[in-house]
């Protein structure tokens, strides 16, 4: 597999990474995400410190990732209830 070796500039800190070619362009952007969400959180909160920008990033993906899981799980359940209504209505007809 091809491999490549890539830089990845957040909060100030170069993070060096291996990546396929398929991952680089994804990676690069979620950098570019990230120190966009950045500078957002600094000027917006006139924050000095990386740590709580990045605190707050944090915060901010886990809880778009805990709703996604929320609709998942409701989804599911929207699923998995129609076909139980389906399997009834099935389940006197004999084939």
């Amino acid at each position: 597999m091809n491999e490549l070796s890539i830089n990845i500039n957040i909060a100030g800190r170069v993070y060096p990474i291996t990546v396929t070619p398929g991952e680089e362009a994804d990676l690069r952007s979620a950098g570019k995400l990230i120190q966009d969400k950045l500078q957002l959180y600094s000027e917006q909160f006139a924050l000095r410190d990386n740590q709580d920008a990045l605190a707050m990033f944090a915060l901010e993906i886990a809880n778009e990732l805990q709703k996604t899981k929320n609709r998942g799980n409701l989804a599911d359940a929207e699923i998995e209830k129609e076909l139980n209504q389906t399997v009834q209505l099935l389940t006197p007809i004999q084939l």
